[in-house]
């Protein structure tokens, strides 16, 4: 079976569930994009491997793995989104220590996470983007000022609805009032607390004004 290289398009998250959250992959050589439901711990630190600005204070989990791997030389060389059951899909991490190779399965999440800290590709087999692999809509009302389209406007609510259940029932707060400076008081707030999901909405605001 044929590898296919996946990269990362972003995270979209849910405008009717809180604490839904989908992972979009894209394909390289072509246009069909892997859409992962995710859990938000997840979310966030793929954010924050994705948002460099971003410093946690302490080590996070996926982090803590790095570091772990870093210190006895292991390293992951690629992940592989091998298996597709019951619209759960399994990776496996590629590990190589003293030249000797080793598999590790991993959830899809987990792994995409630490392939990102690793600098490691991305690849599902052709028969799972065939199987699972989407043509994503935009939604046009979320078009910004210039009639760009934006990966935070793709539809995913129909991708969630069935796959996960909202975890938390507090509004997302509104930054549109707030100037870059006070954005950037409060972004550093956040990461100090270790709340990165608030440090994550709070930088996409500062991205769209730069």
């Amino acid at each position: 079976m044929s590898l296919v290289r996946l990269n990362i398009k972003g995270i979209s998250y849910s405008q009717t569930q809180n604490g839904a959250y989908a992972l979009i992959l894209n394909e390289v050589d072509g246009d069909r994009k892997l859409p992962i439901v995710i859990g938000a711990f997840e979310a966030q630190s793929i954010a924050i491997a994705l948002e460099k600005e971003i410093r946690p204070p302490r080590p996070l989990t996926h982090d803590l793995f790095k570091n772990f791997a870093d210190r006895f030389d292991i390293t992951i060389k690629q992940v592989i989104i091998h298996k597709l059951v019951d619209g759960v899909f399994y990776s496996s991490l590629i590990c190589e220590r003293d030249k000797i190779e080793e598999i590790i399965d991993a959830r899809t999440s987990d792994a995409i996470a630490l392939a990102l800290r690793f600098d490691a590709p991305i690849f599902t087999y052709k028969n799972i983007l065939d199987k699972a692999g989407i043509y994503l809509k935009v939604n046009p009302k979320k078009e910004d000022e210039e009639g760009n389209e934006s990966h935070d406007s793709i539809l995913v609510d129909d991708l969630l609805a069935d796959e996960v259940e909202s975890t938390s029932s507090a509004p997302r707060e509104n930054y549109k009032g707030k100037t870059l400076k006070e954005l950037q008081t409060l972004l550093d707030e956040a990461v100090a607390n270790e709340d990165y999901e608030r440090a994550a909405h709070i930088r996409d605001e500062i991205s769209k004004r730069e």
